[in-house]
């Protein structure tokens, strides 16, 4: 018996029977990540404490020499609020001033610009809160010292003279709980945002000499 063709039949069989073999299965797709969650927007409040805070920590780095949050106390605080004077955009005017006392002057006057005691007010209570908020310990926060507080009632009594403003009158106004202070807002002669005019070169030329307050 010839083993040629059945041989051969064979081998014609295989051909198909191997070509229709199934190809690899594809790789496991790998998982997707869940899409991100969109960040809900700072409120203003939120967003100018946070600018307050980091202007903050700008100038202890310029400080000469320069401060660590550690072992910044009351004097520093005050110290910085006296540096902002020369940003401010409220003139206050000196006693020898014909204008001293009144509300709406007349007049120009040569007497020096300064911060105005609603916006101090204002920025401390930022700070005082970021402060808590940047694990610091409620008992060393140097923006709730009592020297703190004892200047920012010496700048508001100062210029509420020099101005003729009875800053007494806003303690009636109620604010809600987690907002900026009304007092700041509405007696900070638009400074308000007093840290944004806070600059990395202003800090780096001003901050080893601040001003000293009149």
């Amino acid at each position: 018996m010839d083993p040629g063709p059945a041989a051969a039949g064979d081998a014609g069989e295989e051909g198909p029977s191997a070509s229709s073999a199934p190809d690899d299965p594809p790789p496991p797709l790998a998982p997707t990540a869940p899409p991100a969650q969109p960040q809900q927007p700072l409120s203003r409040y939120e967003s100018q404490k946070r600018r307050d805070w980091n202007t903050f920590l700008q100038y202890l780095r310029n400080h000469r020499p320069p401060l660590s949050l550690a072992r910044c106390s009351g004097a520093h605080v005050i110290e910085f609020l006296k540096y902002l004077d020369q940003f401010g955009k409220t003139r206050v005017h000196a006693p020898g001033c014909t204008h001293f006392g009144l509300p709406k002057p007349p007049a120009p006057c040569a007497c020096p610009l300064k911060q105005a005691w609603g916006s101090l007010d204002a920025l401390i209570g930022r700070l005082r809160a970021a402060y808590d908020e940047n694990d610091g310990r409620p008992e060393s926060n140097p923006f709730g010292a009592k020297a703190v507080g004892i200047y920012l009632r010496e700048v508001k009594a100062y210029q509420g003279k020099a101005r003729g403003i009875p800053y007494e009158k806003k303690r009636k106004r109620k604010r809600l709980p987690g907002t900026a202070p009304v007092e700041g807002s509405s007696a900070g002669g638009g400074e308000a945002t007093v840290a944004g005019a806070f600059s990395s070169s202003a800090a780096s030329e001003g901050s080893s000499a601040p001003p000293t307050s009149s």
